[in-house]
């Protein structure tokens, strides 16, 4: 395990206990939660370092490496892909006159596989070796196994997206700073983020399936994602709502707490929708828009 003594967005040195959670899906180990005395960020303190952390992915609960079916929460997750997919693809389109995209952290490749349809130039990285495996054999192309800019030109590229990854990744400078680098003038980072500022994190605690520690490293609010981002030089053009993401959350929390109450998990996930629909910038997860400048 290691240990930050340093937050990556404000540097401050001091952090506050937060939440004691358990790693629901796979290990089923106790973690812990801090906060930054400085900026507000939450981040899981200690950690598996990035040779360490390898193992906490390997299970087939995993549903981001597989295209599982099994059990009614992956079947609706499935479901509701396919058509948030499309609205992604959308979104990029409006966003980019230029068609080169690199998706970091892809997973099977379904979103890739559609902008590839579209008539995008498309770039992937993912690490896991099954999901790679899967990309290759559904799409014809091949994606890298691990982010390194060097494998790419400066300025070169039109969007960089990030869907549920960014909390995963040990080295935000690293990333972040390459991005800023790689991307063309006026280019589009589009990082999407659970949300714990939302009504389902507060309602459902430590049982919070969006926390899923210890793969979900940093805990973002709007807040904080926004001074992390301006840091390395992009602007905020705008922050969409995932509006599925609060019912998935909710049936997965309640699976953890409860052993599953779907009715329940609709209404939390409802409510959750509702109070963010009247609160801006407090959905379950969302998408943020940032621009090079």
């Amino acid at each position: 395990m290691e240990k930050l003594t340093l937050c990556p967005i404000c540097s401050h040195s001091e952090f506050k206990p937060f939440m004691k959670l358990k790693d629901h899906s796979i290990s089923k180990e106790d973690f812990y939660l801090v906060q930054c005395n400085g900026c507000g960020l939450l981040l899981t303190n200690p950690r598996p370092d990035e040779r360490q952390i390898g193992p906490y992915y390997e299970s087939q609960e995993y549903v981001s490496h597989s295209d599982t079916k099994e059990g009614i929460i992956n079947r609706l997750y499935q479901m509701v892909k396919s058509y948030t997919i499309g609205r992604k693809v959308e979104m990029v389109g409006s966003l980019s006159p230029s068609k080169n995209i690199l998706d970091v952290g892809c997973g099977t490749g379904d979103f890739l596989g559609a902008c590839k349809s579209a008539g995008w130039k498309v770039q992937g990285v993912e690490p896991n070796n099954s999901a790679r495996s899967l990309v290759e054999s559904k799409f014809q192309f091949q994606p890298q196994p691990e982010f390194v800019k060097e494998n790419y030109e400066s300025g070169s590229i039109g969007v960089i997206t990030m869907w549920h990854v960014l909390e995963h990744v040990h080295r935000l400078d690293y990333y972040l700073s390459s991005y800023y680098e790689l991307l063309e003038k006026n280019g589009v980072l589009i990082i999407a983020v659970p949300n714990y500022t939302s009504y389902d994190a507060a309602y459902y605690k430590d049982f919070w399936a969006a926390y899923d520690v210890p793969r979900h490293i940093w805990h973002f609010s709007p807040d904080t994602i926004m001074q992390l981002c301006k840091r390395y030089g992009f602007e905020m053009k705008g922050v969409h709502p995932m509006w599925f993401d609060s019912f998935y959350v909710s049936m997965l929390s309640e699976k953890y707490k409860s052993g599953g109450n779907i009715v329940k998990a609709f209404l939390i996930g409802f409510i959750s929708n509702l109070k963010a629909l009247l609160n801006s910038g407090t959905c379950s997860s969302q998408i943020y828009v940032f621009v090079k400048r």
